[in-house]
């Protein structure tokens, strides 16, 4: 960071690095249940016998609550202390996630998922503050990296661990993880933050309009994106309504900030040109990196038909233990390199591994994506890692706050959201290749009738009539199948160019002002985790 002097850490835990287990473990553990209502939707929707629209509202509700909580979380943590703010959310986490697997009526359920995800959103965002705030600077690399790499470890470790739950214990393991994992957060959260006292100057002076104004603007706008591609946009009133009160709760939010005496958020003059730049390239990055948390997946699963834990095998093997690995070698190296090298390195990978991903036909079975995994693993801890590092070292840390509010906004917000807009293009292009594979199929031409009688011929033992209605129907799966690959292969190029579209954006990216994480000339002496700090 920018700042002259470090923030030093408190000492009035007992154990303040339980307070960094804490938050690190809390982090990703919303990683991780984030992608269980995505990855296991129609197992959660049978289970719990939910109806196609229910289960769709379902998915939104669990991730909508997410992001109106998360850019008010940093200054929560502020005004109230961690142990409010993490321990107390943790443990009726806890609760409610044993408690949603046994409810029948559908809107106690969806009350009780509203809650669930204001709760898990409470985990992420006051991260990386604590960690400034408690530990010395010689840890913060390392920490930030384990922050960092936890994102793309989370996306690929989460179709695992939903293939042992469905498999050994049931799709209600999938909420009764929360209910292990919710009270150690908590009692690391509480052994390892002093207990504070709420100031209450800051809580009478707060600026409740402008956080409730800027979450809820995004959660309706999130909201409307993801029920689109189900309603049909501009023909739902309901998705038509949800987007443009977004808007108009954002753009009141921007007249809040201005016209308030202390505004919680105010934009200009928030961003240095290096710290605005870094959001651009973070926003480009996470539409690149769509081919690693959904493109690969969703296209082993729809095209392949493919269950949760036999895609989690790959990516569990190809992708997360590698990234698991990679963590050494990060701490190692961005102590001595130039982030805005490793994040160009991270991000050609990605290219390079998107631009593979266009050569995919109908045939690729599991093993043939090993190589998109794990390149993508290892360019998504790279780029991502280093994208971090480069916004907090143009970080002005008398606007941590404030600057927070929108960083995590923009990383939640544009993440969802470019999952929410990944769905439209794959469907759109899907249609478009349908209708062009059927129009240049020549019913009477002879390659169709040789293909048809082919088939008939395969089916014959169940009859003449009904062996050609057969083969007929089996030509129009082939059609619908070549035309998913097609969309799939339009999607990785989009991936593709939004990371040509980092690169670019990030050679603009200036050198960052001289602080804790400027790199050091080598020597070989030192340690893993930087020069000892002077006495």
């Amino acid at each position: 960071m920018s700042a002259t002097k470090a923030e030093k850490p408190h000492s009035g835990a007992p154990y303040p690095a339980l307070a960094v287990a804490a938050v690190l473990f809390a982090s990703l553990t919303a990683s991780i249940d984030g992608r269980f209502t995505a990855v296991a939707l129609a197992d959660i929707r049978g289970g719990l016998g939910l109806s196609f629209d229910e289960g769709a509202w379902l998915s939104t509700a669990a991730t909508a609550p997410q992001i109106f909580i998360a850019p008010a979380v940093a200054w929560l943590t502020t005004a109230f202390g961690l142990r409010r703010v993490l321990g107390l959310p943790a443990a009726a986490y806890g609760l409610v996630s044993f408690a949603i697997p046994f409810v029948s009526d559908y809107p106690i359920l969806l009350t009780l998922t509203v809650l669930h995800g204001l709760l898990l959103g409470t985990f992420v965002p006051a991260t990386m503050m604590i960690i400034f705030k408690t530990l010395p600077p010689r840890w913060w690399m390392p920490l930030i990296v384990i922050y960092a790499t936890r994102v793309g470890f989370s996306l690929d470790v989460s179709h695992f661990l939903v293939g042992v739950y469905e498999q050994h214990f049931g799709w209600p393991a999938l909420y009764w993880q929360g209910t292990v994992v919710g009270p150690v957060m908590a009692v690391l959260a509480y052994l390892g933050t002093p207990p504070l006292t709420v100031d209450r100057g800051l809580m009478y002076r707060a600026d409740w309009g402008g956080m409730m104004l800027l979450g809820a603007s995004l959660a309706m706008v999130y909201s409307g994106l993801d029920q689109g591609n189900r309603l049909d946009w501009s023909n739902s009133g309901t998705v038509i309504s949800l987007l443009v009160l977004g808007v108009a709760l954002f753009a009141a939010f921007l007249a809040n900030e201005v016209v308030v005496k202390e505004p919680w958020a105010r934009f200009k003059g928030l961003f240095s040109p290096g710290m605005g730049l870094s959001l651009v390239v973070v926003v480009l990055f996470n539409v690149a990196s769509l081919s690693n948390s959904s493109l690969v997946p969703n296209f082993l699963g729809a095209v392949r038909g493919m269950r949760p834990e036999q895609v989690g095998e790959l990516l569990l093997v190809s992708g997360a233990i590698p990234t698991a690995l990679l963590i050494p070698f990060l701490i190692f190296v961005l102590r001595y390199v130039d982030a805005r090298w490793t994040a160009m390195a991270g991000l050609f990978i990605f290219a390079v591994a998107n631009l593979s991903g266009t050569q995919i036909t109908g045939d690729w079975a599991r093993d043939d994506f090993v190589g998109i995994v794990f390149a993508t693993a290892v360019g998504q801890a790279l780029a991502l890692t280093s994208l971090i590092i480069i916004g907090f070292s143009h970080l002005r840390t008398d606007r941590t706050t404030a600057v927070a509010a929108y960083v995590h906004s923009i990383r939640l917000g544009s993440t969802e959201i470019g999952i929410a807009l990944m769905s439209t293009w794959l469907r759109v292009r899907e249609q478009i290749h349908s209708y062009y594979l059927g129009i240049n199929i020549d019913i009477g031409g002879a390659d169709v009738v040789a293909a048809i009688d082919a088939a008939t011929r395969q089916f014959f033992a169940r009859g003449a009539d009904e062996a050609r209605s057969q083969a007929v129907a089996s030509l129009a799966a082939r059609i619908q199948r070549e035309s998913n690959v097609l969309a799939y292969i339009d999607a990785f190029w989009l991936c593709f160019w939004a990371a040509i579209a980092a690169l670019l954006v990030l050679a603009l990216v200036g050198v960052a002002p001289k602080g804790p994480f400027s790199p050091v000339p080598f020597r070989s002496a030192e340690s893993l985790f930087g020069a000892r700090e002077p006495r």
